[in-house]
């Protein structure tokens, strides 16, 4: 049986507000957020999966900082909303996923970033040692960036290199069967 979580949100697809995944748990992966906040929170499945990647991270010399993983409707208000006022609507909807359409809030979302970056979420987090790593080896652990310079006309969002989607560890996307 396949242990592929079957949550989806986007900007077509929102979840409620008082959505909050029943399987949450705090991950013990390093973050800069103290072990009592919620955004240390993932979805069971993608726990061990995220264990795994750190560890293999960690393994090649390199350190990931976990920065946000679960994220109520109500903290993307307070982001959304904040974003509104000092950056306008232009930025914040390209930036900022509007409350109840964010990945965060399905507990299978993570932001991470690194030293270099003083743990900032930025485009440059892409050509940091970690960020190519992560690239090339997120894929390997389930994990998806959904916000890509590729992607960005149709999810209507920036690149966000620091920004992975837990799918599923056992996911065949374009299979040499499937590309013959």
């Amino acid at each position: 049986m396949s242990n592929c979580p079957h949550y989806i949100t986007d900007r077509y697809h929102p979840l409620p507000p008082a959505y909050i995944p029943g399987d949450l748990i705090r991950s013990s992966v390093p973050f800069i957020a103290p072990i009592s906040d919620m955004k240390r929170c993932v979805s069971k499945v993608m726990y061990e999966p995220l264990q795994q990647l750190f560890r293999a991270c960690l393994k090649d010399g390199l350190f990931l900082m976990g920065v946000s993983a679960f994220r109520s409707y109500e903290r993307q208000k307070e982001i959304y909303d904040d974003s509104m006022i000092k950056r306008g609507k232009a930025h914040t909807n390209s930036h900022i996923a509007f409350p109840g359409t964010s990945e965060h809030q399905t507990g299978l979302a993570i932001d991470v970033s690194c030293a270099a970056l003083d743990y900032e979420l930025c485009e440059e987090f892409e050509y940091t040692p970690e960020g190519i790593w992560l690239k090339k080896n997120a894929g390997k652990f389930g994990f998806v960036f959904s916000f890509t310079k590729e992607n960005s006309q149709y999810t209507g969002y920036v690149d966000e290199p620091w920004h992975i989607r837990y799918v599923c560890k056992d996911a065949k996307y374009f299979s040499d069967e499937f590309l013959q």
